[in-house]
């Protein structure tokens, strides 16, 4: 692990000048990037992966969201649907327009595959066209490792300093039709369909659609994260479809 306990020092120095360690929004996306890097590293050992590939996907966890700490410095949210803000596309010219990849990283062998995976892991559908066979493991691994650290957070943290809403405004609010709709029809939701609180709520929970590898569904299983999701609020206008919702989850991530 000698890339990623190398690019690690650095990340540590680098989030420390730039962003310091009081921001609560700063302190959020650290846990969340450890957190992910941890899934990242559980998910290589399911499929056992060999060292250097576990590496690379270690130092790509460790960089998915370097995009993000800017995003919360500048824009105090990480909502990308009312900022225009892309955190992924950031992150990539950060790292290699500016070649600050070299602080992280030596040598340039990976630095393909690093971007490649940096630019995808948040994007609504993953294109594998033009991408290598590497390529594209690599960035199923790291939106695997980052959708999965999205249900903890979600579980645990605090819903304003994730995502600018309070919790009475997914408490009392319906839910958009064509939201209900994609969700039972197991679809991700896309940030412009959703019109009200719960909307958003269910669209992160609908991220269960788009993971790629049985040991992920088998962690979100273990960890319960569907039912502490569901069950985090009381929905005073929407339970019956909430339960709805739930059961086709549940039933889903059985299969």
């Amino acid at each position: 692990m000698n890339m990623y306990l190398s690019a690690n020092k650095y990340f540590n120095q680098y989030i420390k000048n730039n962003f310091g360690t009081k921001d609560e929004k700063i302190m959020h996306k650290l846990k969340h990037t450890y957190q992910v890097v941890n899934n990242a590293k559980y998910i290589c050992e399911k499929l056992n992966l060999d060292e250097l590939n576990t590496d690379i996907a270690m130092v790509i966890a460790l960089l998915h969201n370097i995009g993000r700490f800017t995003q919360a410095k500048e824009m105090q949210t990480f909502r990308e649907d009312i900022t225009s803000y892309n955190h992924a596309t950031l992150g990539v010219k950060l790292l290699f327009d500016k070649n600050e990849i070299r602080n992280f990283v030596s040598n340039d062998e990976y630095d393909e595959n690093i971007k490649k995976a940096i630019a995808n892991h948040s994007k609504y559908i993953f294109d594998e066209k033009g991408l290598s066979p590497w390529e594209i493991l690599h960035c199923k691994i790291i939106r695997d490792a980052d959708k999965i650290d999205s249900f903890r957070n979600k579980c645990e943290d605090d819903i304003y300093t994730m995502a600018n809403i309070h919790e009475k405004d997914i408490e009392n609010s319906t839910i958009t039709n064509k939201i209900y709709d994609d969700f039972m029809n197991e679809k991700t939701i896309l940030s412009k369909d959703r019109k009200t609180g719960i909307d958003i709520w269910i669209s992160y929970i609908a991220f269960i659609f788009d993971l790629n590898f049985k040991c992920s569904y088998q962690l979100i299983k273990d960890r319960d994260y569907i039912n502490k999701l569901f069950n985090r609020f009381e929905y005073k206008l929407e339970a019956k479809k909430m339960n709805e919702l739930k059961m086709k989850a549940l039933n889903y991530i059985n299969q």
